[in-house]
């Protein structure tokens, strides 16, 4: 069995880029950590807005 590190790699990429955006617009420290864990389960947003825009 092999393991793909190339994977992983674009999902920390894109968790450090959701991290930034997220708590760069984030007004007060609570709202900041809110941010972080949306970075932490950005793929899930990504793909229920991509599943809404499909359906429309």
């Amino acid at each position: 069995m092999k393991k793909c590190a190339q994977s992983g790699a674009l999902y920390g990429l894109g968790l450090i880029g959701a991290a930034v955006y997220f708590i760069s617009h984030a007004a007060t420290f609570w709202i900041g950590v809110v941010g972080f864990l949306k970075a932490l389960v950005w793929p899930a947003f990504l793909v229920y807005q991509m599943l809404e825009f499909l359906n429309k």
